[in-house]
């Protein structure tokens, strides 16, 4: 049985395994929900990225709102990445797991003040720029602190990434980027701010995305940019192309990461501006694939029209298919040898939005667990505590062995910080 994840995630003698470790074995250890990784599998991801961009100036910056845990980070720290950072908390989490300021990019749409002077005192290598009224703001705070802010305009070249409405980003009716058209004209803007340097140019389409051609289409477009923006006097040393590679969750194909940077770089070659550093920020395709959710099936219940298997995991734990009605693939921990019955696997949480996987033909019993596959991103760093539940542990299986990155959490930590009322 070929699974998402492959060669990573596999069934050994009945028992579903990640890389190496039996599924079972962990839930018995650290309970359920559990959210599980593969170190091997994330540095796996990143070779591709880190092979084709070997020999010419280049940085790597794992897109962290994927999966922020600080082992998480540290792993791909230590394997000699910089950090795309959406906030101020994610800033520190960078730095909390051993990161390089100097090879953080801070991008988002809402940067405040505050954001803005943490970065600044820690050294970011470069603000995406994503409004000419942040330009203004940017180089007000960075004067106050006697700095110079280094800028990068993040653009919206109007390409359709052909992914999901809410994670396709760089049409012109997206939030985010400076429109084209008023690109040069904010490129000249910041260059005469006094507490601006501008050093690049940044594009980001979408996420999910499983084509090569979105890619090329927006870096003509951004060529196109750099070269008016340097007749204007302005130069541009890095051109940052984003993230946003699909993987695979259940039969698509997108292209590997050194095959579709080979063409983005011969693209870049053919128009003059190979002698240019280049930046990318994968995030899903690094993790995606290197981690599962692990959930006790708690009940079966038959019914007239949908039979349902209610499991301990919820929406709050896993929010993409409620969210944006995603696929994930699943599979029984242990293989059984009975005829599969069709499920909805759905959780705990009151709303009929709590859905992690429908029609779904399983041969599982009151007891067994299942593994939600392809959860290592846009899992755990969207999960909530709507009714009241904790989030799940995570664990980490690097050299072999098993290793708790975050503890479960409990009802009295969930409300620590809250106060009653004075008693009358």
């Amino acid at each position: 049985m070929t699974l998402p994840g492959s060669p990573f995630v596999a069934y050994r003698d009945a028992a579903l395994h990640l890389d190496g470790v039996p599924l079972d074995a962990l839930a018995d250890r650290f309970g359920t929900p559990l959210y599980v990784y593969s170190q091997a599998a994330m540095l796996a991801a990143l070779a591709p990225y880190q092979r084709a961009l070997a020999g010419r100036k280049h940085l790597v910056c794992y897109a962290m709102k994927a999966n922020s845990n600080l082992a998480v980070l540290q792993t791909f720290a230590q394997a000699g990445c910089g950090f795309d950072i959406v906030s101020g908390g994610e800033l520190e989490r960078v730095l909390a797991a051993g990161g390089d300021a100097g090879k953080v990019v801070f991008s988002g749409v809402g940067k405040t003040r505050g954001e803005m002077r943490r970065a600044l005192a820690a050294g970011v290598r470069c603000f995406n720029v994503e409004s000419e009224a942040e330009l203004e703001v940017l180089s007000e705070v960075a004067v106050s602190l006697g700095r110079r802010a280094p800028v990068s305009l993040r653009v919206n070249p109007d390409v359709d990434a052909k992914t999901h409405p809410y994670i396709s980003t760089g049409l012109k009716g997206n939030k985010f980027g400076i429109a084209h058209d008023r690109a040069v004209a904010a490129y000249r803007r910041a260059a005469a701010l006094p507490g601006l340097e501008v050093v690049g140019i940044d594009c980001h389409i979408g996420s999910q995305i499983t084509q090569t051609s979105p890619y090329l289409d927006a870096l003509e477009r951004v060529l196109d940019l750099v070269e008016e923006v340097e007749a204007a006097g302005v130069p541009i040393h890095h051109l940052d192309l984003g993230g946003g590679l699909g993987i695979r969750y259940t039969d698509e194909e997108p292209p590997g990461a050194d095959a579709m940077i080979a063409q983005l770089l011969a693209r870049i070659e053919a128009r003059g501006h190979g002698h240019r550093e280049v930046i990318f920020e994968p995030g899903r395709s690094l993790v995606g694939n290197a981690g599962v959710l692990v959930t006790e099936v708690l009940y079966l219940k038959p019914g007239a029209q949908r039979n349902f298997c209610i499991v301990d995991a919820a929406m709050n734990d896993l929010m993409r298919p409620a969210m944006y009605e995603a696929y994930m693939a699943t599979a029984a921990c242990r293989l059984r040898d009975e005829a599969p019955v069709r499920y909805d696997v759905v959780g705990p949480v009151c709303e009929s939005g709590d859905w992690l996987a429908r029609d779904r033909d399983l041969a599982v019993r009151q007891g067994d667990r299942l593994a939600i596959l392809s959860a290592g991103a846009y899992g755990m760093s969207m999960a909530s505590n709507y009714n009241t539940r904790g989030r799940p542990a995570e664990v980490m299986i690097a050299d072999g062995q098993a290793h708790l990155i975050r503890e479960r959490e409990t009802p009295a930590e969930l409300f620590r910080g809250e106060r009653l009322l004075p008693t009358p």
